[in-house]
């Protein structure tokens, strides 16, 4: 899923959750995405893609059981509630970060083809429901997914525009009608990696930065 996808459900965490700083919740929903970013950067996990990059469905998440595994989030998610409710005594927040760190994995598996593992070693059955071999209705879906997290917060119109612009500035990604830089990184694995990681990073700022005035700090 889209990285601003991903941010936008740190504003359905503290719809549910309200008291949770904004910073532990931005950084859990993505964090199975950083641990990815890390681990090609390292060439613990692989990607790979095709000699031309026309849209997302070129570029393979080949092995990523480490990171993106069923029982390896359940695992991470099971890490940051046990140092945040046990360690710092704070069971509500940490029940809000484990869900957050957990959305990323039940969001890629709504979308992606079929590359995510049971969990590492465990190479069959590989899941993910497909979207992603039809990139523009994974566009439309994802889109609507950040739409429905700002409506459930009820945010301002700025941090709504920012969600759509973020998701209508990848079409190129998702549409081989529409030339974009995304050809550059072919071949080109842990640069396209490396892309993401800043990706990543932009998408939480800008939703961090937007949704600052409601974000709720008490119930």
């Amino acid at each position: 899923m889209n990285a601003i996808n991903h941010a936008a459900t740190a504003l359905l965490i503290n719809k549910k959750w309200p008291g949770v700083p904004i910073i532990p919740v931005l950084l859990s929903v993505q964090l199975v995405e950083f641990l990815w970013v890390l681990f090609n950067l390292l060439g613990i996990e692989t990607t790979t893609t095709e000699p031309q990059i026309r849209a997302l469905n070129d570029i393979h998440l080949a092995y990523m059981p480490y990171s993106h595994s069923i029982a390896a989030t359940a695992v991470l998610a099971f890490l940051v509630w046990a140092v945040v409710a046990k360690l710092l005594k704070k069971p509500a927040w940490g029940l809000a970060l484990a869900v957050a760190v957990s959305s990323h994995i039940i969001l890629d598996l709504a979308t992606h083809v079929h590359d995510i593992a049971l969990a590492p070693g465990i190479g069959s059955p590989m899941l993910g429901s497909g979207l992603y071999g039809v990139p523009l209705l994974a566009l439309v879906v994802e889109t609507l997914y950040g739409v429905w997290c700002w409506r459930v917060f009820r945010g301002s119109k700025v941090l709504l525009t920012t969600i759509v612009a973020f998701n209508l500035a990848a079409l190129s990604f998702y549409s081989t009608a529409i030339p974009g830089p995304e050809h550059l990184l072919a071949g080109h694995p842990k640069i396209f990696a490396a892309v993401i990681g800043v990706h990543i990073i932009v998408g939480l700022v800008a939703v961090g930065f937007f949704a600052r005035s409601h974000w709720r700090s008490s119930a």
